[in-house]
């Protein structure tokens, strides 16, 4: 096949094949087609080409999986090859000539991170040298570091006007002036509130560069959510490999006598960590074909294990009538706890196909719900009865708080799947909620960041 088929010729292609089967009728077919198209729009939106965009939304097709793998598997010679080795000729040359592009930028990207990491070190500013002060600045300025080189990427990919990149940039800003100019105590709570929100807060910024300025859209939203969880696991996977990487070179160099430990603490590990955060962005772009058949297994494999885990504890409590303690890093372990399975309903839902019809695991993501209902209530219940024994903190006001937003999410996705199940509301509808909800969540991360500090005398 000599370059790439014009986009109506492989629909045309995909549609007169599914009409020869008996199982699908023209009104299917059209449905079909539409969705087809809107997923082929998104796909090149996000950057891939019209015959890769068309081979990742064929595949993406889950209520015609066996025929879209018949599809695949007829036409593999003219068509499914090209998500692999690309077109002929010129086409192929310009195609490979911006991928080469996009991986220096990249690259590019990822080395100023890690330089800018390295950067405070020319004033005298070093993270090892167990300095209060040294310390306290990394942890205001860590997610800074990285996260609008990040914005970056994402502003370049979708080519974004001047009014969206002057949006990225004022929030960019305005984190970095309020940071860094709050008086904060070096070990007070309100730094370790701001180290932690201030990622969330600044995802946001990293998101509205994601969808290209479109933040306003239900689907795009949801293409971010999705996104979020497969940086997660890339990450994860680059950062087994680079822990490996560090400790076969630790071995290796020690066997002839070289300590390499300050080269690998200071300098491979935390710049390693910083740029790997943009590669890993890239490689989700550049493999989402890949990456949609883990989302599913991922969810299928590890909800059940945080139902599993959150009946048991409630079981033990009821069996053994032991109250949560109330001790602040009890209080702290439930809300990661809590934290991590909004995560997982949030990444299920990005990750199923909304068409499909309720079945069994729908049933059981609506049990790991209700698990983490029971769960966030009593936290909730111990820290306000922390906070009348012991009065109000930064920390408990921000569990409070936190508790608070997690119980509002969890809520909404219990009674809609409810519904869901019960066939009263398409599943779209569930998806909305958690679309509609996601901004909550970065506007309680700002106001922690913005206004706890001083709330609390920056201690």
């Amino acid at each position: 096949m000599n370059g790439e088929a014009p986009l109506e010729a492989l629909v045309a292609l995909w549609r007169d094949y599914l009409k020869r089967h008996r199982s699908v009728h023209s009104p299917d077919v059209e449905e079909l087609e539409d969705h087809l198209r809107a997923e082929i729009a998104t796909l090149t939106a996000a950057g891939l080409s019209e015959n890769e965009a068309f081979l990742v939304a064929v595949k993406r097709l889950g209520n015609l999986d066996e025929l879209s793998r018949e599809f695949a598997r007829e036409h593999s010679e003219r068509l499914w090859k090209q998500l692999v080795v690309g077109g002929d000729g010129e086409e192929e040359s310009e195609a490979e000539t911006s991928r080469r592009k996009e991986l220096l930028v990249v690259l590019g990207l990822a080395s100023l991170a890690a330089l800018a990491f390295k950067i405070p070190e020319l004033f005298g500013v070093h993270l090892f040298a167990r300095d209060l002060a040294a310390q306290a600045f990394y942890a205001r300025n860590l997610s800074l570091f990285v996260f609008p080189f990040l914005a970056a990427y994402f502003v370049w990919k979708r080519a974004m006007g001047s009014g969206g990149i002057g949006a990225i940039a004022a929030a960019f800003a305005g984190a970095a002036l309020l940071v860094n100019l709050y008086p904060f105590h070096p070990d007070g709570q309100t730094l370790l509130l701001t180290f932690v929100h201030l990622p969330i807060a600044l995802w946001m910024a990293v998101g509205i560069a994601y969808v290209g300025g479109e933040w306003r859209s239900r689907a795009r939203r949801m293409d971010f959510l999705r996104f979020s969880g497969e940086l997660f696991i890339y990450y994860t996977l680059i950062a087994l490999g680079g822990g490996l990487l560090s400790a076969f070179s630790l071995v290796m160099f020690q066997a002839i006598g070289v300590n390499v430990m300050p080269f690998v603490s200071r300098w491979l590990l935390p710049c390693g960590a910083l740029g790997a955060v943009i590669v890993g962005a890239w490689l989700v772009e550049a493999k989402q074909s890949v990456i949609e058949n883990m989302a599913p297994v991922l969810t299928r494999l590890f909800t059940p294990l945080f139902t599993l885990v959150l009946l048991a504890f409630l079981a033990t409590m009821g069996w053994t009538r032991t109250w949560i303690s109330i001790e602040r890093n009890v209080l702290i372990g439930f809300d990661l706890l809590l934290a991590v399975v909004v995560g997982l309903v949030l990444y299920t839902i990005s990750a199923r196909d909304p068409e499909a019809p309720a079945g069994a695991f729908d049933a059981l993501q609506l049990l790991l719900v209700l698990a983490a209902l029971v769960v966030d209530s009593l936290a909730l219940a111990a820290i306000v009865a922390r906070i009348s024994d012991f009065g109000f903190s930064a920390n408990k006001v921000a569990a409070l708080g936190e508790n608070i937003v997690l119980l509002g999410n969890l809520l909404g996705a219990a009674l809609l799947y409810v519904r869901f199940l019960r066939g009263k509301v398409a599943f779209t509808i569930l998806e909305r909620w958690q679309t509609t909800y996601l901004p909550v969540y970065f506007a309680w991360a700002w106001l922690v960041v913005a206004l706890f500090p001083p709330l609390f005398g920056f201690r």
